[in-house]
């Protein structure tokens, strides 16, 4: 899964073949990925679901964290937080964020990950708990905003493992800075006004 993950990032998924995985990843059987996941489609599943429940645990502790008086910013950094201390865990060669970049960029692929999205119990608690901040916001704006927050989400932490590839420097002081930044930014977002013109 973990040369799988790096080659999908690398090359992107529709470039990288079931025989390539099995080849870089050391196996004398170039039928081994079809064996143990069956189609590249099931070893693109197994991937995300590995990294969302970690990530999941992460958030589920953190929402719980939150009393009912929590804010916007304590709610964002709820979202934000459990990825980028994910990736920072992970070292200064993750691929997880730019894995995932080219994944959602295939409009067939792109369900699994929506999928894992909807079945999150912290994701639902995170929306609920802004929900109040959102209310005066009109139903189209605020779906548009979301989807916002997801690309904006994906491709800083997809940037950012890319600048910690390339640089070399220690990963924590990064994915901390990447925190901030992010929270700050999607804070600023979800309270915007809309302009009505």
């Amino acid at each position: 899964m973990a040369t799988a993950e790096r080659l999908f990032a690398e090359h992107g998924v529709t470039a990288v073949s079931s025989r390539q995985i099995s080849e870089a990843a050391g196996q004398g059987d170039n039928a081994a990925v079809g064996y143990h996941f069956g189609a590249k489609t099931d070893l693109i599943k197994a991937i995300v679901h590995r990294h969302d429940r970690q990530i999941e645990r992460s958030r589920v502790r953190m929402a719980e964290g939150i009393g009912v008086d929590g804010g916007v910013r304590e709610w964002v950094d709820c979202l934000v937080r459990p990825l980028t201390e994910h990736l920072a865990a992970s070292g200064r060669t993750s691929w997880y964020a730019r894995f995932s970049a080219q994944v959602i960029t295939d409009p067939a692929l792109r369900e699994i990950v929506t999928q894992e999205s909807l079945v999150s119990p912290s994701l639902g608690r995170i929306v609920e708990g802004l929900r109040p901040a959102l209310a005066e916001l009109p139903d189209g704006v605020r779906e548009e905003r979301l989807e916002m927050i997801r690309g904006l989400i994906l491709h800083t932490c997809a940037d950012r493992e890319r600048s910690l590839a390339a640089s070399g420097e220690p990963p924590g002081p990064a994915w901390a800075w990447t925190t901030g930044l992010l929270v700050d930014a999607i804070t600023g977002l979800l309270l915007a006004p809309v302009s009505r013109s």
